[in-house]
């Protein structure tokens, strides 16, 4: 319990709004400096005769929050899984009945992924996907954090991209100078976000045990 307040004291002294995700970026360096602070701090109690009753993250006890949020992650991850393996499909819109504005009866559109990752409703998987691994940190072995929190700044950053890149598509063929081609650009950069979050994905669920 003293390990633990001490930890969390070290980590409160980090600036919030450096940390925020993903409106921000977490700074490796503050990462580093959390994780050198608090085993310096703990390597203090532990020459002057303190005993350390923490438990390892194996056996750390997990709440009913952590468990869903776990279960969140594995849920999304495959659900990006299974947008990139259906790719075309799932980015392709089909108006039956109707035609486009520019007489096709189909079109490409990557605005189904800002679904996928979260943005559009609060009952997806990755709905705030960051807080959710953010309060899984408790479980994250000592010797993966700067790991853990760098994926997580990844997940945050290439979701909001390719969320970015889907909204702004919309948009494509109707702006001046825009066309298909334009629509199949911010395709093809959204699918390299989408993958990039995927990867990140993987990476805290590796860290954490979880199984796709």
């Amino acid at each position: 319990a003293l390990c633990q307040a001490t930890v969390s004291s070290a980590w409160a002294n980090l600036s919030y709004s450096k940390r925020k995700l993903p409106e921000t970026t977490l700074y490796a360096q503050d990462r580093r400096h959390f994780v050198s602070s608090s085993l310096s701090v703990i390597g203090s109690y532990s020459l002057s005769g303190t005993t350390l009753l923490t438990p390892l993250p194996g056996h750390a006890t997990i709440t009913p929050q952590q468990q869903k949020d776990k279960d969140n992650i594995v849920n999304g991850y495959n659900r990006l899984q299974y947008l990139l393996d259906n790719w075309v499909e799932k980015t392709t819109v089909c108006k039956t009945g109707q035609e486009t504005t520019f007489g096709d009866k189909c079109e490409r559109t990557p605005v189904v992924v800002m679904e996928y990752l979260g943005f559009k409703s609060t009952s997806d998987p990755l709905f705030k996907a960051d807080a959710a691994m953010l309060r899984l940190k408790d479980l994250v072995p000592s010797d993966r954090e700067v790991d853990f929190y760098d994926a997580v700044d990844l997940f945050a950053q290439n979701a909001e991209e390719a969320s970015s890149m889907a909204f702004v598509s919309s948009w494509g063929e109707a702006n001046p100078g825009g066309g298909k081609d334009r629509v199949q650009l911010f395709i093809e950069r959204a699918k390299k976000n989408v993958i990039a979050s995927r990867d990140s994905l993987k990476t805290v669920m590796d860290i954490l045990d979880l199984k796709p």
